[in-house]
Order: structure tokens, then C-alpha cells, then sequence
């Protein structure tokens, strides 16, 4: 990566123009330097190219204590109850969805920092087993349903054009003819002549023009 892109640690930085990260790239850089103290903080100390997603799940395991989310056992009497009437002493945890958003941060984090796909530890199938198994266990213990979001469908294409169709009925309509009238009196309302010649209507056919 260049150092336009991140700085020695393999963060986002601004983007050229001196402009500020969004949010997603500060929040991204921040779960990236905890993730980081983490593993320096570890004993024995990780390094991250020793990382798998065995570590990862200490570390998921490791921000439960600082989660704010009721996650009733299965005792609590308010067990699979969305709007609890009462306290209780259930555990506090870290949210799914929070969860879920932070390893797609460090995931793409951990890329940005010059890591290899294959060998992220943040997408290895164990972790993506952890967050559905958090997502199941907490939507019953809460009682909250989590669906997944909808894919807008495109829609509908438009039906191709047809020349046929942008015509008007009353222009594609064979003029209907008045009683005593010929076919040579009907066409002096369409005087359409090409090289000298009278070019018929399509709908009246050749014949009616010989006596």
C-alpha cells in the first residue's frame, strides 16, 4: 500500500487533499489500534502474522465485559421477552450486529495492513460460525427476530420500442369508406405520389384501382 493510502501501522488515512476520514474509517482505525494493543497485551504476546481465527475468538469473547446489551439465560424468567417489565441479573454482552459490523472492519483492516485474503484470520470459517451462533442465541434470548435485509430488485425493463406500438390506433385503422364511394375516390384525400407515380395507402390493395 502506498503512504498516501496508511500510515505506519497499515491505518486508512485521508484521502490526498488534506480532507477528513469518514466515519467508517476512523471507526475502522480505532478497532484496528484495540485490536492491535490486544495482541501485544496478550500473554503470551500474538504477533499478527500469527494470528488465526482461534485468536479472534478470544478477542470477541474478550469485549463481552464491555457490551451493553441484556442477553437473558435461559432461567430468566423474562427469557425470549423483547420489552422486559422488570430488571433482571442477566449477563451484559456485546450486540450481534455490533459484532458483525467490527470483524467487517477489522477484516478489511487487517488487508489494508499488507495481510493476504487467504490468511485473514477476521474471515476463517470458525468466526463466521461464532457470529451466527451469537445471532441465533440472542435472538431467542432477547426475543428479537433478525432478518436479513432485502436486495431492492431492479425494475421491471422497459418494454423494447416498437414502431408499431408509439403509433396511434386511428393512424394504423383502415378510414372506413362512405356508402357509393370507390377506392379512387378515397385516395384523393392521400395525394402521395413518388417518382410521377400515385402511391397507394398500404390497407387498400392494388386491384381496387382497376376498372
Amino acid at each position: 500500500m502506498s503512504s498516501a493510502n496508511s500510515d505506519s501501522s497499515g491505518n486508512s488515512a485521508a484521502p490526498d487533499g488534506g480532507g477528513r476520514p469518514s466515519r467508517y474509517e476512523s471507526q475502522k482505525r480505532r478497532d484496528w489500534n484495540t485490536f492491535r494493543q490486544y495482541l501485544g497485551n496478550h500473554r503470551p504476546p500474538l504477533e499478527l502474522s500469527r494470528c488465526s481465527g482461534a485468536n479472534v475468538l478470544e478477542f470477541l469473547r474478550y469485549l463481552d465485559q464491555f457490551g451493553k446489551t441484556k442477553v437473558h439465560t435461559g432461567g430468566c424468567p423474562f427469557f425470549g421477552h423483547p420489552q422486559p417489565p422488570a430488571p433482571c441479573t442477566c449477563p451484559l454482552r456485546q450486540a450481534w450486529g455490533s459484532l458483525d459490523a467490527l470483524v467487517g472492519r477489522l477484516r478489511a483492516a487487517f488487508e489494508e495492513d499488507g495481510g493476504q485474503p487467504e490468511v485473514n484470520p477476521f474471515a476463517a470459517r470458525a468466526v463466521r460460525l461464532y457470529l451466527r451462533e451469537v445471532r441465533d442465541s440472542q435472538a431467542k434470548a432477547r426475543g428479537i427476530a433478525y432478518e436479513k435485509k432485502k436486495r431492492k430488485r431492479p425494475p421491471p425493463s422497459q418494454q423494447a420500442f416498437s414502431p408499431q406500438a408509439s403509433v396511434p390506433v386511428a393512424a394504423t385503422a383502415a378510414p372506413l369508406m362512405g356508402h357509393g364511394s370507390s377506392a379512387a375516390d378515397f385516395i384523393g384525400a392521400y395525394p402521395h405520389r413518388l417518382h410521377g407515380h400515385l402511391m397507394l395507402p398500404p390497407w387498400i390493395p392494388a386491384e381496387t384501382m382497376q376498372r
